[in-house]
């Protein structure tokens, strides 16, 4: 079959896709789109139904308290019927109501917050510094070193900021796959369809289910092929990956220094905007909705579109139609340079060296400590020459001016985030081939952002009461802010009406 025939089929088939979505209807989205019972805001929680932003507003007016919030995230974290002993691998109860106190004492006197997350729970994967506390990232192999001397440098602008650490999210272990599995600290269930028991995506699988599950209101989590942008998707969620550059990963336990990133998960574009302010250093700012009408979007026909599942394919045929019908000049084309993709890092050859690197003393000593599927893909990179490496190091700055040349003329890209949707837990865990394969296709497509540079936002696109799906807005580096009010433009068309007061 050639190209323009493979490109005719799959335009038919998107065709096809959207008419059948168009004909499900859009309802409300999460968590009424899951709820199995009448949306619990009637109780009067705040936390999985307000977004941060709601919450800032509330807090600032005395309508709400941090020690409210603390306290309901607490009681969803020890729900003994609930996910919180997978989700979490520690939990700073005593210092998250201590912070909470002091800050809703602060407010009652008059003292201005310091920023608009403050007296909020963030839930922080178990990646990041804390001050006197063992950074373990998943494992057990880390169990006994000395705790850390001070704060990751994300850590401390969160706190600064005034945002309160609920505690340490699972991921998977030294957050090196996108299935979200973790044998030693257990794997919290996606909030989909929990009767099945469905991957919750990783790596920073704790960091979405501590949302889903309001046991916080933002997450902050890492991102080396889609660490964020995965579980935002499959759990119905925001997650955004920024430029590299622009969050300092001072502190951040590293998997691979080319392509790891930080950035924040919430339940809106605003949410994560506001966190990533926080993480970048920069002063809070109103998020700048663009009108759609005009905004150029490219759909790459080339790699990202292949083999999509049906529930996948309908969701984003659906999106784009959306879109077109807002006003947005919608174009599908070839951009023929995501046909190199697979080349840049084949088998994840830089980010194996890169991980070897880190992990080459623990391993001798400690092996049979590690997740074995974790501990082959980090030795594959114990082969790997330093003429490879340095090879591929110059195909991806050849790739990267490639695409930032491809996407100039463009407000952003859009794709599936992930080809399917979360799968059972239980289909994952049947044998390596599955588990290997079914990885592969979670982080084809958003590993892709980060060979390029690029920035971007996984949103919902899913019709409510089916399988979350996220549509990815990818932009290429440093049009960070752009991206976002781009995004937000986007989440107001394709993701169903938010159950979230905003």
């Amino acid at each position: 079959m050639t190209q323009q025939q493979k490109q005719q089929g799959r335009r038919h088939f998107l065709q096809q896709a959207a008419g059948a979505a168009a004909t499900t209807g859009v309802l409300s989205f999460w968590p009424q789109a899951f709820a199995q019972k009448p949306p619990e805001a009637t109780t009067g929680r705040a936390l999985g139904q307000l977004s941060m932003a709601e919450m800032s507003r509330r807090l600032a007016v005395g309508s709400l308290s941090s020690s409210q919030l603390v306290e309901e995230a607490l009681a969803a974290i020890q729900n003994p019927a609930g996910e919180g002993a997978r989700t979490f691998i520690r939990v700073h109860a005593d210092s998250a109501r201590a912070t909470a106190a002091r800050l809703d004492a602060e407010r009652k006197s008059g003292r201005p917050a310091a920023s608009p997350i403050a007296g909020i729970p963030i839930s922080l994967k178990d990646l990041f510094d804390e001050a006197g506390v063992t950074t373990l990232g998943g494992s057990t192999v880390l169990a006994g070193q000395p705790p850390a001397a001070r704060d990751a440098i994300v850590v401390e602008r969160l706190r600064r900021a005034g945002a309160i650490i609920i505690g340490r999210s699972n991921t998977v272990e030294f957050a090196y796959t996108g299935l979200g599995i973790n044998p030693h600290y257990g794997t919290p269930k996606n909030a989909y369809d929990r009767a099945t028991g469905r991957i919750p995506g990783g790596s920073t699988s704790g960091g979405a289910i501590s949302l889903t599950d309001g046991m916080a209101a933002g997450a902050i989590g890492t991102d080396t092929g889609g660490s964020l942008r995965i579980p935002a998707a499959l759990n119905g969620l925001v997650g955004f990956k920024p430029t590299q550059r622009r969050v300092p990963l001072d502190g951040v336990l590293p998997l691979s220094t080319s392509f790891d990133s930080a950035g924040p998960m919430a339940w809106t574009v605003e949410d994560c905007a506001l966190l990533d302010a926080v993480l970048a250093a920069e002063l809070p700012r109103p998020l700048r909705v663009l009108p759609m009408r005009g905004l150029r979007f490219a759909v790459p026909g080339t790699f990202f579109l292949d083999e999509l599942s049906p529930p996948v394919a309908a969701a984003f045929a659906s999106a784009l139609a959306k879109l077109s019908a807002a006003g947005a000049m919608v174009t599908e084309l070839p951009m023929a340079e995501f046909a190199k993709a697979p080349n840049i890092n084949p088998r994840g050859m830089i980010t194996a060296a890169e991980a070897f690197t880190w992990h080459r003393e623990f391993i001798k000593t400690g092996a049979a400590r590690y997740d074995p599927r974790v501990l082959a893909r980090i030795r594959t990179g114990e082969t790997i020459t330093a003429p490879d490496y340095l090879q591929l190091q110059a195909l991806r700055r050849q790739f990267i001016r490639s695409i930032n040349t491809a996407a100039a003329s463009y407000d952003a890209m859009l794709m599936p985030t992930t080809p399917d949707i979360a799968p059972p837990i239980a289909e994952v865990l049947k044998d390596d081939d599955t588990y290997y394969r079914i990885n592969g296709r979670m982080l084809r497509n958003p590993s892709v952002v980060n060979l390029f540079d690029g920035c971007a936002l996984s949103v919902p696109c899913h019709d409510a009461g089916t399988a979350p799906v996220g549509l990815m807005v990818a932009g290429i580096g440093n049009t960070d802010h752009r991206l976002l009010a781009v995004g937000a433009a986007v989440e107001a068309v394709v993701t169903p009406r938010r159950a979230l007061s905003s």
